[in-house]
């Protein structure tokens, strides 16, 4: 059974202590184990064992920090400690964790005198009388095996600090391109609106000049001349703010092309036979009393549902969607929902699409949401608060 996730990361976050505690508990052992299985040719552990057990295992509490350091002095201790006969079998564990970590965590020049070192060690602690061919191969097999294990957990490391790095990289460069996505969005939209800010004031530029002329043979005309620019100038003042509200950015890039008026509900007929065109069958349903929507507004609904049903023809071809607009007391809810196909990757809006819906959605105060639903198929869903000129 996997450790559990808490100390896991508590072990990462704290390497040191936990190696302390490794340290420690392998400085008992060693102690403990000469007393509990001892041999009649060892000598029987006193405080000097005591004292070379720590010296064995304790460093192994800095083995990440120093691992050369560490491997010395284990060795080191490990030999006195045999070579006053104390038990044969105890403190090896401790230079075979040392000899791990100088090559996981140090350079690749100190694994072969490492190896060297810790092999030595072995073969003095194991050479008992009449078994010393034996004690070199075994240690031999022994040390080998725990070098070629630390290069691949050195080359596990190496490999874990590239992805990582990699990863780090990509969701820089994923940051970059979303900047950029929500950048040339603000820029489609200022275009869109300015579509919708110039009919506003050809309306204010014909009713101006129609007042002029007749203010002194039919005042009454010129009032509702006035009345008329006071409410478009409104209207456009509105746009304006919430293109303003959005946009921070100078666009004079030269590569602009020519572009049709911007489109609106009105066109959502249109829109929806080139869908089914395409090969997605669109149904689409409308509740509740139909509002008059500033031209803004309207744009920004049909943008969503055109991002969305392009998304179904993009990811779901032949699928079946369902474009559904309610109207309530204060709100316009729409909502854009395909059944998917079984195989095909979920046809939901890649990353930048989402980003342009929900940029064009805030303008107007509104919300977006979008995600799989449970019975396959994919689902835009945004609601728009209506103004009180427009409920």
């Amino acid at each position: 059974m996997p450790p559990p996730a808490a100390l896991v990361a508590f072990a990462r976050k704290r390497p040191t202590f936990v190696d302390g505690l490794l340290a420690m508990a392998l400085t008992w052992g060693s102690w403990v184990w000469p007393v509990l299985a001892p041999h009649p040719l060892d000598r029987r552990p006193d405080a000097l064992a005591l004292l070379l057990c720590a010296l064995v295992n304790l460093p192994l509490t800095w083995r990440r920090r120093r691992p050369v350091p560490v491997l010395v002095v284990s060795c080191a201790a490990a030999f006195a400690y045999h070579a006053l006969g104390f038990h044969y079998g105890a403190n090896s564990m401790g230079p075979l964790l040392a000899l791990y970590s100088v090559v996981v965590h140090h350079s690749r020049r100190s694994a072969l005198p490492a190896g060297a070192l810790a092999l030595a060690e072995w073969i003095y602690a194991n050479a008992l009388p009449g078994q010393e061919w034996a004690a070199v191969w075994y240690s031999t097999i022994v040390i080998g095996w725990t070098v070629a294990f630390a290069f691949g957990m050195r080359t596990l490391k190496v490999r874990n600090a590239q992805l990582a790095d990699l990863a780090d990289q990509l969701r820089r460069e994923k940051a970059v391109a979303a900047r950029q996505a929500v950048t040339e969005e603000r820029v489609r939209i200022a275009r869109e609106l300015h579509d919708v800010v110039a009919h506003h004031m050809s309306v204010v530029s014909v009713q101006a000049g129609l007042g002029h002329y007749v203010i002194r043979s039919d005042p009454a005309t010129a009032e509702g001349t006035l009345r008329t620019i006071a409410e478009t100038s409104g209207e456009a003042l509105a746009e304006m703010r919430r293109m303003l509200s959005v946009l921070r950015i100078e666009v004079d890039d030269g590569t602009a092309e020519p572009y049709s008026a911007a489109p609106s509900l009105d066109h959502l007929d249109g829109l929806v036979q080139r869908v089914r065109a395409a090969g997605v069958e669109t149904e689409v349903t409308a509740d509740g009393e139909r509002r008059a929507l500033s031209s803004g507004m309207s744009l920004c609904v049909y943008r969503v549902i055109q991002e969305a049903l392009t998304n179904v023809i993009k990811h779901a071809p032949g699928a079946r969607a369902e474009v559904s607009l309610l109207y309530s007391d204060d709100t316009l809810s729409v909502s854009v929902r395909n059944d998917g196909r079984p195989g095909a990757p979920p046809p939901g809006p890649d990353g930048h699409g989402l980003i342009g819906m929900t940029e064009r959605v805030k303008l107007y105060h509104g919300s977006l949401s979008a995600g799989p639903l449970l019975t396959g198929g994919f689902v835009v869903r945004a609601t728009f608060p209506l103004a009180a000129g427009e409920a």
